[in-house]
């Protein structure tokens, strides 16, 4: 059994997912500590937001749509509903593009749906103390790049970008590694990593996850 979230107040969670078995799941999980009160399950979707519409509450559990894969669509309408709840979303694996959208649509945080019942515990307590949660830990510092960015101007040339590394920031976005770079783009690998290092250098990120919020957050690809 998980250690229980002892520093935690009494937290109102809404489940979300197209599965209902996996709901049940998730909540006699979550149940077992007293802490956590599961008041509604829904769908993903507008079930989803009519729920934390009606309820309020403090954390929302988003799973994927089964018709549509991401929930992107249904943290946007939470988002435009001006919703101020805490979505954690769970995802089948953790991926550069899916956590740059999830975070640009307002999550508060990103886990895998085989993590382990302890990480799921934590990024709950860490998530309602404030803080981001990607994968098995806090993302803080993530976080604190985008505030540093948020002076920058939108456009790539600001930055000095050439059109390959646009490019490369493209792939990068959609998920690629690099060897995957080098054949979409008929270059070498050693090639894609100088690419990478310049740009990193330029626009001052430090990991791939950092560069793909950065273009996102600045909208640096709109015209490419």
């Amino acid at each position: 059994m998980p250690n229980p979230l002892r520093q935690l107040a009494p937290v109102r969670i809404v489940i979300a997912d197209d599965h209902p078995i996996f709901r049940d799941g998730l909540r006699r999980l979550l149940e077992t500590d007293e802490r956590l009160h599961i008041v509604g399950e829904a769908g993903v979707g507008s079930a989803a937001v009519a729920l934390v519409c009606e309820l309020e509450p403090h954390i929302l559990l988003l799973g994927p749509a089964v018709a549509t894969g991401p929930a992107s669509e249904t943290l946007r309408q939470l988002a435009e509903a001006g919703l101020a709840v805490r979505t954690i979303l769970l995802v089948r694996a953790i991926e550069t593009a899916a956590v740059t959208d999830a975070l640009q649509f307002g999550a508060c945080g990103i886990i895998s749906k085989d993590s382990a019942a302890e990480v799921l515990f934590e990024s709950i307590e860490s998530v309602m103390a404030g803080h981001y949660w990607v994968g098995h830990e806090r993302a803080s510092n993530i976080v604190a790049s985008v505030r540093r960015f948020a002076a920058a101007r939108r456009q790539a040339q600001m930055f000095g970008l050439t059109r390959r590394e646009q490019e490369i920031v493209r792939a990068v976005i959609d998920g690629d590694t690099n060897k995957e770079m080098a054949r979409r783009l008929s270059i070498s690998e050693n090639t894609v990593k100088r690419h990478l290092m310049h740009i990193f250098n330029k626009v001052g990120a430090s990991s791939r996850i950092e560069l793909a919020l950065f273009a996102a957050h600045h909208r640096l690809l709109d015209n490419v």
